[in-house]
């Protein structure tokens, strides 16, 4: 999930971010005073925006200032959004021309395992034939020889929380990039883009498994609804069916939803209430929803497509030069573990070892700890594909752990698809936090994941806002754990 034993290729267009200036000095100075947020009004605001779980027990490590980012790399940022928007699509037709035969079948296949009938014949229906998710938040590892871009995620966390520190820092003196209103502002435009002239009346839509994002979307309804927007963050069961549509219950009286924003997983659809009265209604076309039903636009493996040679016309066809280079340049190389044998003249593509081709995965499993600069992810579809879950580093497990995790990886396959994916591994940098027993200013060596969102609006992908998460460098994944360090972005 991060860190790189090898430099990231840039294309003359995104130039190297040379360790020289890849960290802004401000990260670097131990100069605290008066550029210091108070650790007491951070606390306070997140509290009261119900984003801390208690006045007695810290989340995670708050940060005396902003992450501050290079103008390089906030321009890389602004750019990036509009990449990833030209890539979903891109995927979305690749998929689409596989299943009627214009592209390899073996692309569809790869994306529709372990999925259900039913919810491939809903996603594939023509109504939601050109439907994008509404943000879009890749994962950026900062590595010494550029940007590692690891996963992307159409149903994202961190919404609320990043739009909540940014004001929070923001109101502390800071200027926070791109601004501080920018996850709500872009969000609601996105809502206003998805229901073009219908009524704006959304329903954020969380599932019992994403149960500890709750609070956070709570936090963006409330705010959504001050920007003009009716909007409520309920459960599948507080919904109300008819075949007039969607409706919610509040303040005694019930209003009817015309967009539901799903914050829940494709794989938990056995699980959540009403989930199929909701998908008769957006069938019928009497409601929307964003991110649209597609398990092919949630799979990991679809950055292995990206890379694989035969699919490289496709590429050149749907993807302008300029995307491709920054693509080229920021998606680590990364394999379908496919455990089906290969004919003797085929290789797998671009993976070697000793510097020769190989053509199965049994080499994988001798190798040495030198050799397994490699990260094993679940693709998606399953409750090990989200989160920190179902994540295996290969030079951080023993020879049998490494061995028992491709095994099962491969066995897996025709259910629950896993990629191999080479490791890039962090920058160093210093952050500087609150120790939360004594208040006083602590420094910390870490490695950072920048997370930016975008919000898609009228054919645009624009930047809403940037958390970056930094966990003690002896950590291989980087994740909102509680000695990370979770915090908004400025520019300096």
């Amino acid at each position: 999930m991060s860190g790189s034993p090898s430099s990231v290729p840039c294309s003359p267009a995104f130039p190297r971010l040379a360790p020289g200036f890849s960290v802004s000095e401000s990260n670097r100075s131990s100069r605290v005073g008066k550029t210091s947020a108070s650790y007491s009004s951070l606390k306070e605001g997140l509290i009261r925006d119900g984003l801390w779980a208690s006045e007695t027990r810290d989340a995670w490590r708050l940060s005396c200032k902003p992450f501050f980012l290079s103008p390089d790399q906030a321009a890389f940022l602004q750019e990036l959004g509009g990449y990833l928007l030209s890539f979903y699509q891109a995927l979305n037709k690749l998929y689409v021309d596989s299943v009627k035969g214009r592209e390899p079948q073996w692309v569809h296949e790869y994306l529709d395992l372990g999925k259900p009938p039913e919810l491939l014949a809903f996603a594939r229906m023509n109504r939601f034939k050109d439907h994008i998710p509404g943000i879009i938040r890749p994962d950026l590892i900062l590595t010494d020889t550029g940007i590692a871009l690891t996963e992307l995620d159409s149903v994202p966390g961190g919404l609320g929380l990043t739009g909540s520190l940014s004001r929070a820092y923001t109101q502390e003196g800071f200027d926070i990039w791109p601004s501080a209103d920018g996850m709500v502002k872009q969000f609601a435009r996105m809502v206003h883009s998805v229901l073009q002239a219908q009524p704006p009346s959304l329903a954020i839509v969380v599932s019992d498994e994403a149960e500890s994002y709750r609070a956070e979307m709570q936090w963006m309804a409330e705010q959504l609804r001050r920007e003009g927007l009716k909007a409520w963050c309920v459960h599948p069961k507080d919904i109300r069916f008819s075949e007039d549509g969607l409706f919610i219950g509040q303040d005694q009286h019930e209003s009817p939803i015309s967009l539901v924003y799903r914050f829940y997983e494709l794989f938990d659809l056995k699980n959540i209430p009403k989930a199929e009265l909701v998908m008769y209604s957006a069938k019928k076309g009497k409601v929307l929803m964003t991110p649209p039903y597609k398990p092919w636009m949630e799979e990991k493996l679809a950055l292995a497509l990206f890379h694989h040679p035969l699919l490289e016309a496709y590429w050149e066809r749907a993807l302008t030069p300029a995307v491709q280079d920054c693509l080229r340049a920021v998606i680590p190389k990364t394999w379908v573990l496919d455990p089906r044998p290969l004919p003797p003249s085929a290789v797998l593509p671009g993976l070697l070892h000793n510097n020769r081709a190989v053509s199965d995965w049994s080499w994988l499993e001798k190798a040495s700890q030198k050799e397994r600069q490699y990260v094993v992810k679940v693709s998606g579809f399953s409750e090990q594909a989200w989160g920190s879950r179902g994540v295996a580093i290969g030079h951080d497990l023993s020879q049998q752990h490494w061995q028992e995790t491709l095994r099962r990886a491969l066995e897996g396959f025709q259910t629950s698809p896993s990629i191999l994916q080479v490791f890039h591994k962090g920058q160093v940098v210093v952050v500087e936090y609150y120790d939360p027993s004594t208040e006083e200013v602590r420094s910390m060596e870490g490695r950072v994941r920048l997370s930016p969102y975008y919000g898609v609006a009228d054919g645009k992908a624009e930047l809403a806002g940037v958390l970056a998460t930094i966990c003690p460098k002896d950590k291989k994944i980087i994740h909102g754990m509680k000695d990370a360090v979770m915090v908004p972005c400025a520019v300096g």
